[in-house]
């Protein structure tokens, strides 16, 4: 695996081509933008995404996403809500074995599917894997330590991948959970955002850390109703994911949630930013999903409605304060209940 291309050339995926560079690989990121390609190929920066990381002038950027096919492995990096799209644009071109490895982290609005099911439905002859874990784009890009999962049922391709993908300053663990890490990556950004109206609220870091705990007990009973395993969400991409994006600014979903905490509205939020915050969206199909599977999330269904029901802050807040008081159960009792 010499040759590595990504899909989706935002801050993420152009931290992660920085990665691929350092690893020894030959890397070439497919833009949406034609003139974020042209950043990268003549300046060797994408200021858009990633203003202020110098990129290695041995990392090619280019719209085509057939040239990223011509590649021995193909990380899918663009935004949730849009993969199934570009999966579709690319698969006539698609070489049969080649692996995707999924870096995505949401579920997708009205299928509820999760991506490595939209993966699997529009490039059957790809393997899937997914990569998951805490990771803020610009710490990745200037190389400090991180450490990430990559969930992969096959042993050997794993292990494949992680030597090619890997660097002593981004490790990777590997997992045979597909679901449980993406379950994990995609609601842990609804959760963020409820993380973020609770501090833009001033309610407290008591609140904070109960709605945290709360939100995992959430993450651990979907994932289990979707056949995934505890012990991952008490892992990288689970637990992990969530101590980072849940308690800082530069998360863009705990930032969104703390203006929306201050008052302003989405609309103005979203008017403001480039950049996608998957939590928006993942709010109403993790919801739709738990309705299908009987799962309880009231945290997500709150952020939902406040999302996109226009539901009133502090009167969603006092609804989720008026529940009936119960047991606190084991994160391995939680999701024996949901199976």
């Amino acid at each position: 695996m010499n040759r590595i291309g990504i899909i989706g050339a935002g801050a993420w995926g152009t931290a992660l081509a920085t990665v691929m560079h350092r690893a020894g690989r030959q890397v070439v990121v497919q833009c949406h933008e034609p003139e974020v390609a042209e950043a990268i190929n003549l300046t060797h920066e994408n200021s858009l995404y990633l203003p202020g990381i110098s990129l290695d002038s041995g990392i090619q950027a280019t719209t085509d996403l057939a040239d990223v096919a011509e590649t021995d492995a193909v990380l899918l990096v663009a935004p949730a809500q849009h993969l199934r799209t570009i999966c579709e644009k690319i698969a006539p071109a698609w070489k049969a074995g080649v692996p995707a490895v999924i870096c995505a982290k949401g579920i997708e609005q009205d299928t509820c599917a999760l991506m490595s099911e939209v993966v699997a439905a529009t490039l059957p002859e790809a393997r899937v894997t997914v990569l998951s874990g805490p990771t803020f784009a610009t710490e990745v890009a200037r190389d400090l330590p991180t450490a990430v999962t990559l969930a992969c049922g096959d042993v050997e391709l794993a292990e494949r991948l992680m030597a090619a993908l890997g660097t002593p300053r981004f490790r990777i663990y590997r997992s045979a959970d597909l679901i449980g890490a993406q379950v994990g990556g995609a609601v842990k950004n609804v959760l963020a955002i409820a993380c973020g109206i609770v501090t833009g609220r001033g309610l407290g870091e008591n609140a904070r850390a109960a709605l945290i705990t709360r939100g995992l007990a959430e993450i651990v009973r979907l994932g289990a109703a979707k056949g995934g395993q505890a012990e991952t969400l008490a892992g990288l991409c689970g637990l992990g994911d969530i101590t980072l994006t849940c308690n800082n600014m530069r998360s863009r979903n705990f930032s969104l949630g703390v203006e929306l905490g201050r008052g302003r509205t989405l609309v103005e939020i979203l008017a403001a930013r480039t950049s996608v915050a998957e939590g928006v969206y993942t709010a109403s199909s993790v919801t739709d999903l738990a309705g299908r599977l009987d799962v309880d999330m009231p945290i997500c269904v709150a952020i939902d409605k406040v999302l996109h029901h226009f539901a009133d802050i502090d009167s969603t807040i006092a609804e989720l304060l008026a529940r009936p008081f119960k047991a606190e159960a084991p994160v391995g009792r939680a999701a024996e209940a949901a199976s």
